[in-house]
């Protein structure tokens, strides 16, 4: 069994799912939203109050570049507050990159994965961010 080396630049983009279970939960989540906003120059997703698509939880996303990987996933390891955090790269496989290639912080919650594409079309990237970051912001 040979296996294929998979080339990073394959890696359109990443997301961050941040799920909340609960008013303490969201509570917190509205704090760490409100931190990385301040720190990262990111794309916040919207609230998702109930869950939606292969997610079993509430949750919103935070898309961001490439390039950005080094600095906001080591802020989110050391930041989560306990929080459960799904990070994944956007390839043209949706599937592998939720179920098998992403990591979590915090406790790994249930997805759903008959609910992505095994394939689609390739990723584009994070999108234009919506983030304002202050320079005064400690990372």
């Amino acid at each position: 069994m040979t296996d294929t080396i998979r080339l990073i630049e394959a890696v359109a983009s990443y997301h961050a799912h941040v799920y909340f279970d609960g008013a303490d939960e969201r509570a917190t989540a509205e704090l760490l939203r409100t931190e990385i906003g301040e720190r990262f120059v990111v794309r916040l997703g919207r609230w998702h109050e109930i869950p939606v698509g292969p997610h079993t939880l509430p949750m919103y996303q935070v898309a961001f570049e490439t390039t950005l990987f080094a600095t906001l996933v080591p802020w989110l390891m050391r930041n989560h507050r306990s929080l459960s955090i799904l990070i994944h790269p956007n390839t043209h496989s949706p599937r592998r990159d939720h179920i098998s290639d992403g990591l979590w912080l915090g406790q790994r919650r249930a997805l759903l994965p008959e609910r992505l594409p095994e394939e689609a079309p390739k990723a584009d990237g994070a999108g234009d961010p919506n983030t304002e970051p202050a320079d005064t912001a400690p990372i």
